[in-house]
């Protein structure tokens, strides 16, 4: 039996503890209770690109321009699905980047049976290029659309696809119409991490404020960017990017500085991606991803490193031990602090469920958000140590140093 001294301590303590957990559940429950709030009023601006079907078609020829690099895997269900779309005047280049592999051959089949399609064979890059940029530009040589689509090969477009996002450019008077794509999860590693990585991303660009004209957030997506094509030309098209890895980021930059409207909406089920075919290629691409998307800076990065720990372990952490406490204690505080826990781990859900169904991902992964955020954390610091030690990242067939140039 427990001496009543020390049970009265123990019933201080755990009142104590307690009181503390339940004011950092009211913490969670703010969290995530504003999120919420700004998902809500994202999704009121309008962000998906599906709008632009209500808009009159254009009797306009379009240039897709789809740059390959040993990209046998996806191409062939890339350029099924561009040649499936609903537009009459269409103009297919893909530019074969230095290939080793198939990618020709599935190219040159294509070639064989439809006339809209052309191949461009490139065998080098100069070293002031990035390899992507050297190639698109190659292509958008020889594009002859009054807009030109620049779309990878990893993705599958919807028929709705060019008719949607030709209807919004012209809609909103954009120099540069951006999507996000819906991401597949094919892999556990998919399941488990784009989803987070993508939320990461997206805190730093937030598509309403990339939207907005005053103040505005500048950013795109290369995965898939539709260019008037004066503008294109206006800002140098991408000798004006030539050695970037994220090329879509600074064409967003270059053409906000020279005026032109920036924006990008969700592909909303048009638009789907198929990013890297293993979990090397993933935490490769990701790693490069916010090596470019935080300006190269190693404080940026620790900051954003640090913020997967919080989210996706310290905050719902907080809210199992209130619930723990509740559970084990008595009294009005124990009370406070059990319902305030369940509340926060309530809305984590909806929160991440109403997100990843944006993303059209398994709603079911919500349940590995915590192992997402570590691996997130570990990219990111990985991303840190590289600009710092000064390794090189891969990339498309070449290496690149790459030196801290600011912070974001």
């Amino acid at each position: 039996m427990v001496p009543p001294r020390y049970h009265s301590m123990l019933m201080d303590t755990l009142f104590i503890l307690c009181i503390v957990f339940a004011s950092l559940a009211a913490c969670a429950v703010i969290w995530w209770s504003v999120l919420m709030v700004r998902i809500g009023r994202m999704l009121s601006t309008g962000i998906s690109v599906r709008r632009g079907l209500q808009e009159p078609a254009v009797d306009e020829l379009v240039s897709i321009i789809v740059p390959a690099h040993n990209e046998e895997r996806v191409i062939a269900t890339c350029l099924d699905s561009l040649l499936a779309q609903k537009w009459d005047r269409l103009q297919v280049i893909v530019v074969a980047d230095r290939c080793s592999d198939a990618t020709e051959a599935i190219v040159t089949e294509r070639v064989e049976r439809d006339d809209r399609v052309t191949l461009i064979r490139n065998t080098d890059c100069p070293e002031s290029w990035a390899g992507k940029c050297h190639a698109l530009r190659i292509g958008a040589e020889h594009a002859e659309g009054d807009m030109l689509a620049f779309i990878d090969a990893d993705t599958e477009a919807h028929p709705d696809l060019l008719r949607a996002a030709v209807g919004e450019a012209k809609r909103r008077d954009t120099a540069l119409l951006s999507l996000l794509t819906d991401l597949k999860s094919c892999h556990w590693f998919e399941r488990c991490t784009q989803p987070v990585a993508t939320m990461a991303l997206m805190s730093l660009f937030p598509p309403d404020r990339v939207n907005r004209d005053d103040r505005a957030r500048t950013f795109a997506n290369g995965q898939f960017m539709l260019f008037d094509r004066d503008w294109y030309e206006e800002v140098g098209g991408h000798a004006a990017v030539k050695n970037d890895l994220l090329e879509d980021i600074a064409f967003a930059q270059v053409i906000s500085k020279a005026g032109g409207r920036v924006n990008i909406l969700q592909s909303d089920g048009l638009l789907a991606c198929s990013m890297y075919g293993t979990r090397e290629e993933f935490l490769r691409g990701w790693m490069r991803i916010f090596l470019e998307a935080t300006s190269r800076g190693c404080k940026a990065l620790r900051k954003q490193s640090r913020r997967q720990l919080l989210v996706g372990w310290a905050v719902p952490g907080v809210c199992v031990i209130a619930v723990a406490l509740g559970l084990i204690s008595s009294g009005p505080a124990a009370m406070i602090a059990l319902w305030l826990g369940a509340l926060g781990l309530f809305l984590q859900c909806i929160a991440l469920g109403w997100t990843y169904s944006m993303g059209r991902q398994p709603v079911w992964s919500v349940l590995l958000f915590p192992i997402g955020a570590w691996e997130v954390f570990r990219i990111m610091r990985w991303a840190e140590r590289t600009l710092q030690q000064g390794e090189a990242v891969s990339w498309g067939g070449r290496e690149y140093v790459l030196k801290p140039r600011g912070e974001r």
